[in-house]
């Protein structure tokens, strides 16, 4: 072999193992990005959120993932002047979910509420007190992997659809009759629209608060928030996350969930949420069929509504569950 020929086949040889070094190393940083989103860990500090990283944080956090506590309930409803029971829900022998039952003198049914993604019960006992005073007994839920219930992982919002069933079987064994409204924020507002439409839940109607359209959205979302390029890090992210937890993500769409719902739909969001765009809110909105309202909060971004304007909040929802059909 000439030399010109060895040194042509060594630049090949060269070229072909950095490209599959990077590929590695893209995949690999992937992973366990994909691994440190769904998966909390014990104690420690949660990562600053994105928008207010450093450069140097943010190269931290691409090279190690984030850190994600494990959610817990540091506060009761006994704090806000409410008296409850907690209750075990079992769904197998290793597996439970924990909730936090209000009464009501006199109710007009029952509102289950779920919390968003790294949120535990606790988050709930705003939008909570607020449909207390409304007249409704509540049950507050812990998917799994936070607060009290078993587990320290998440599916972002496929295998909490299937808590979301479980509690409302649950609320329908032990308080049969009870009109049931479900509530969700954030990932909880996802998993209340995927139970109805992959798990058969059929409640009496929903109150939805910035639900993501798509999964790889919101995952695109989080680099936007860090000024970085999504593509095709997201994509990857989703990927691999979903075969961690034996999920499609690519398939996780609660856009495509909205088609499926036919009860009263109040969907409610804050104007400047940097993790949802109006546009993709909206298309949830139009894809609902059955009677439907929604409700935009100006300077308000992705949280807690209830808490950031607690006033509103209480006056779009108390006229929603006022309309005939309730």
């Amino acid at each position: 072999m000439g030399f010109k020929n060895w040194l042509r086949l060594s630049w090949h040889k060269a070229l072909l193992l950095t490209l599959l070094t990077s590929g590695f190393a893209v995949n690999g940083i992937a992973w366990m990005q994909a691994y440190s989103m769904t998966h909390y860990v014990a104690g420690g500090e949660r990562t600053t959120r994105p928008e207010k990283l450093s450069l140097a944080e943010k190269v931290g956090v691409v090279l190690t993932g984030v850190r994600l506590p494990r959610p817990a309930n540091h506060q009761t409803p006994e704090q806000i002047g409410l008296g409850y029971e907690t209750i075990q829900i079992e769904i197998s022998n290793e597996e439970k979910l924990e909730a936090w039952f209000v009464p009501v003198a006199s109710t007009r049914g029952i509102v289950l509420l779920f919390p968003p993604y790294g949120g535990s019960k606790q988050t709930l006992l705003a939008p909570g007190k607020i449909l207390h005073d409304l007249g409704y007994e509540l049950l507050l839920v812990d998917f799994r992997g936070v607060g009290g219930s078993s587990g320290s992982d998440t599916t972002l919002g496929v295998r909490e659809a299937k808590d979301v069933a479980r509690a409302v079987a649950y609320t329908q064994q032990r308080w049969s009759g009870r009109p049931i409204v479900l509530y969700g924020a954030s990932m909880g507002a996802a998993a209340v629209m995927r139970a109805i439409a992959d798990e058969g839940v059929s409640p009496t109607a929903i109150i939805l608060e910035s639900p993501f359209d798509r999964l790889l959205n919101t995952v695109r979302h989080r680099f936007d928030a860090m000024r970085l390029p999504s593509f095709p890090a997201a994509e990857l992210i989703v990927w691999w996350g979903g075969w961690q937890q034996g999920i499609n993500g690519f398939a996780h769409n609660p856009v495509e969930s909205a088609k499926e719902i036919e009860c009263p739909t109040l969907l409610i969001y804050g104007e400047d949420d940097k993790r949802v765009t109006l546009q993709e809110v909206k298309s949830i909105f139009d894809h609902l069929p059955g009677q439907k309202q929604f409700a935009v909060f100006s300077g308000i971004g992705h949280g807690s509504l209830a808490i950031d304007n607690p006033v509103k909040w209480k006056q779009q929802v108390q006229n929603f569950l006022q309309i005939k059909e309730l």
